[in-house]
């Protein structure tokens, strides 16, 4: 599997990396929530900004990122801003979109940032310049809460991805039928083979779950678990997602 070094993990080697997301919507919750997940000592921790009611407020999106660095530690942070039409919690235009994520990369305010695929292209690109120019590493991702697109489609938008500049491709989709499980899974492994950069990809809800623990067999190198709140469907609790990862453990 291909590697990324970020901070003390390197993604891509060994068993997947567990990433857990922080969802509150205000400072305290915020905070409060890191320091739960920061005991229970996951590999990455997302947090989803838009969740948090001030987040286009400047300072204080600043601010609060900084009280959270000195709760995490060394720890991995990942910044997330899914946008409401990829299964997130605001909508925002294409220029707001750019502007806030320039604003998270220019202020170094995360290690990673999650940039959604299907957005204007000359404003990904230019953020992918700034992020790198920073240090600051991009997981490019796509999302379809209604269905699973075909093998061929999966695999497509993560060569698309790692096309534009992604350190990192994810995909997740939501299956209709066992079948969608297993093209996710056949796709996940082909570009895995094909591709230079490691991939996180899942299959949503209950019946996806098998694709939540089985990263190391077929090539995907993050997964997303959760203490206390889920922030997407068929998310597995912190402790349980770690035990299974180890009993399937290679």
């Amino acid at each position: 599997m291909k590697k990324l070094k970020v901070r003390d993990i390197t993604i891509g080697e060994g068993r997947p990396k567990i990433a857990v997301p922080i969802t509150g919507e205000n400072a305290k919750e915020i905070i409060n929530q890191a320091k739960r997940i920061v005991e229970n000592q996951p590999d990455l921790i997302e947090w989803r900004i838009d969740f948090f009611t001030d987040f286009f407020a400047k300072d204080k999106l600043k601010k609060l990122a900084n009280d959270l660095r000195k709760v995490l530690g060394n720890a991995v942070l990942l910044i997330t801003f899914r946008t409401k039409k990829e299964g997130g919690n605001q909508e925002l235009s294409d220029t707001n979109y750019f502007k806030l994520y320039s604003y998270v990369v220019a202020n170094e305010l995360s290690d990673l940032i999650d940039v959604e695929l299907f957005h204007d292209k000359t404003g990904i690109s230019k953020l992918l310049q700034l992020a790198h120019a920073k240090g600051i590493f991009v997981i490019m991702s796509s999302h379809d809460f209604k269905k699973t697109p075909a093998k061929s489609e999966i695999i497509t938008r993560l060569h698309l991805m790692a096309a534009n500049g992604a350190d990192i491709a994810k995909i997740a989709v939501m299956p209709q039928n066992v079948a969608d499980v297993l093209n996710l899974l056949e796709a996940t492994y082909i570009a895995h083979k094909m591709l230079e950069i490691p991939l996180i990809t899942m299959s949503m809800g209950d019946i996806g779950k098998i694709s939540r623990i089985s990263g190391q067999i077929f090539g995907s190198a993050v997964t997303f678990g959760a203490v206390g709140q889920i922030s997407a469907l068929g998310q597995i609790s912190l402790a349980n997602l770690k035990q299974d990862i180890q009993d399937l453990e290679i």
